[in-house]
């Protein structure tokens, strides 16, 4: 998403397929991008990996009118068939892999956007369903009509309300977990603090838990993992990384880069192994470490799914 949306100005396309190429050549075989994104997005991901295609998993997203995160959602399955086909198009492929929902449209039953995508994984243009950022009930609705491949939801040392009902039921389910902003957006790499100025487009400056003051309070988690880092020759990136790699072997963290040296320190953290006392210093201190400021502002926020478990569900759990 960072090459081209909401982290300011657009990188170069030239250089963004350079930088996807030289993920693809130091490992990496899953990327994820989406209609929301731009259509550049999808085009520098498909012009990347087009000599590497059967190698990889690639990943994009249907779900808002006309493309625009901004307009609202639109699930309607007309509207489903005309994304695949535009991003086949731009991603110069003959499949997409993983095909998400990118929000919940709650103007559509379960049964219109997990059939239309079940239709385009009989044709061959899709072949695994996803959601992203839905909630335990949506979940299991859409689970019903089409299995759902992988739920894409924010997880880190930073965000973690995953840990409540989604991860257990993706655990239940037999669905996997991709961690998006697992450095909470910048935050945990130890390079922001509250003097730290973000260009005039990226959205950060309007995310409450961005703000100067909830900067400087945060830093707190950022401190601890410094100190973890510095005995073991890591990063602060690395080991918030490493916390995400140890949780389940299902969960896979998906961290943004425009830059090649964050590109390879990011690729350092599977060499990290926590130990039993780092993991607990990590456990006791998030118990003591209040994070300040909400993850988006209220109109953001509105358009995820409920996280937590009904009290329906809560009450048959306890029978």
């Amino acid at each position: 998403m960072g090459l081209s949306f909401g982290y300011g100005p657009a990188q170069e396309r030239q250089n963004a397929v350079s930088l996807i190429r030289e993920a693809f050549e130091s490992g990496v075989t899953f990327f994820d991008t989406a209609e929301a994104y731009g259509a550049l997005n999808e085009e520098m991901v498909g012009e990347a990996l087009a000599p590497f295609r059967d190698q990889v998993v690639i990943a994009t997203k249907f779900g808002f009118k006309d493309g625009d995160s901004k307009a609202g959602m639109d699930s309607r399955p007309e509207r489903i068939r005309h994304v695949a086909d535009t991003s086949l198009k731009r991603l110069k492929t003959d499949r997409i892999d993983l095909f998400y929902q990118h929000r919940v449209d709650p103007t559509v039953l379960d049964g219109g956007r997990g059939g239309a995508v079940k239709d385009l994984i009989r044709a061959g243009k899709v072949k695994h369903f996803g959601l992203s950022e839905a909630g335990v009930e949506s979940i299991r609705r859409a689970h019903a009509v089409q299995p759902v491949t992988a739920l894409q939801s924010e997880y880190s040392l930073w965000w973690r309300e995953p840990e409540a009902a989604l991860l257990p039921a993706c655990e239940e389910l037999g669905i996997g977990f991709v961690a998006f902003s697992p450095l909470g957006k910048g935050f945990l790499t130890g390079k922001i603090d509250e003097n730290t100025t973000f260009d005039k487009d990226d959205f950060r400056n309007i995310v409450p838990r961005f703000s100067p003051d909830a900067r400087k309070a945060n830093q707190a988690l950022v401190e601890l993992l410094g100190s973890i880092a510095s005995g073991r020759k890591a990063t602060p990136a690395q080991i918030a990384l490493a916390w995400l790699l140890a949780q389940k072997p299902w969960i896979v963290p998906i961290p943004g880069t425009t830059k090649a040296h964050r590109l390879k320190e990011n690729l350092g953290a599977p060499d990290v192994e926590l130990t039993k006392d780092d993991r607990q210093r990590i456990q006791d201190a998030l118990a003591q470490i209040k994070v300040q400021g909400d993850r988006y502002p209220a109109h953001l926020a509105a358009r995820r799914g409920p996280m937590r478990r009904t009290i329906r569900e809560q009450g048959q759990e306890k029978s």
